[in-house]
């Protein structure tokens, strides 16, 4: 893939995380959140699904297990804890946490894959984290759902680094479509488990929906797991820092949301810490390299 595909779908994919977001907003005053959610990807991965029947599916179980996990994790983890860090922290403040992944990607794929950075894209991640924390209002207290926004974004990263380690045993079709299937039943489940269910039918409501279900899942997850399978997990999830961006261009043109000083600023540090985490490495260098002994 070459750098300017690359970079356009980069943009893309960044974009459609950062949008869902107000339109998830939209569609939450219709729907309950954790029903959303598992209506979302439980369409999504069923429409997929059929769309790619011709593809062979795995036939071990392992692979399934590897299916499972990631939905778990990608899906029913991270939306999840979103949504449910949401009840005792602001929309701004999850958003924060869940964009720290980038850093735990770094740091478990070092601890556990093996895998080497340098020292300038420790920096990297480190200013675009801050750059999200100044863009989204400086303005962060630890409660409960501090945790739980927290514990998304570490699952996050986990199935960032399980897409790269099994990319080469699972067609990025089938994972796209049944880790959105199975993680979508499963939020579902746990909409009933730990929600007053709400589905209010409008023209609204079905149309935010459908959005999320087509661009914001669909599209968005398989240009994701696709992007992930191509480059470095580390640098690609570095772009995941355009994603508050997005969201909050997005909250201004549809929700009417105010940009203030401290979005360009923040901005501005999300470019220079994307930049920094992908730096050209020397040709001696050992950047991002994965052992596989691990």
């Amino acid at each position: 893939m070459n750098r300017f595909v690359y970079g356009v779908l980069v943009i893309m994919t960044t974009a459609l995380m950062g949008s869902s977001f107000a339109i998830g907003k939209i569609g939450m005053g219709y729907i309950s959140p954790l029903l959303l959610v598992g209506l979302r990807f439980t369409l999504a991965g069923a429409a997929m699904a059929l769309l790619i029947w011709r593809r062979r599916l795995p036939r071990k179980v392992s692979d399934w297990l590897r299916i499972t996990t990631i939905g778990l994790l990608q899906t029913t983890g991270v939306m999840g804890s979103i949504f449910i860090s949401m009840r005792t922290i602001t929309a701004s403040e999850s958003s924060i946490l869940t964009f720290v992944n980038p850093l735990f990607v770094i740091i478990f794929g070092t601890a556990f894959l093996g895998m080497r950075y340098r020292s300038v894209q420790w920096i990297g991640v480190i200013i675009g984290f801050l750059g999200v924390f100044l863009a989204l209002g400086l303005d962060l207290h630890v409660h409960a759902g501090t945790w739980i926004g927290l514990l998304g974004a570490v699952s996050w990263a986990f199935a960032t680094l399980l897409v790269k380690r099994w990319s080469n045993r699972l067609d990025v079709w089938i994972l796209s479509a049944y880790q959105m299937l199975i993680g979508g039943v499963a939020t579902l489940i746990l909409a009933f488990a730990v929600e007053r269910p709400r589905l209010d039918l409008t023209v609204v409501s079905v149309s935010a929906l459908m959005w999320l279900v087509v661009m914001g899942s669909i599209v968005q997850f398989t240009v994701w797991f696709r992007l992930l399978q191509q480059g470095d997990p580390a640098k690609t999830s570095a772009f995941l820092f355009l994603a508050p961006f997005f969201g909050i261009l997005s909250g201004w043109l549809m929700l009417g949301e105010t940009i203030q000083w401290f979005v360009a600023a923040g901005s501005f540090l999300i470019f220079i810490g994307i930049f920094l985490v992908n730096w050209p490495q020397a040709k001696t260098g050992g950047q991002g390299k994965v052992d596989r002994h691990t």
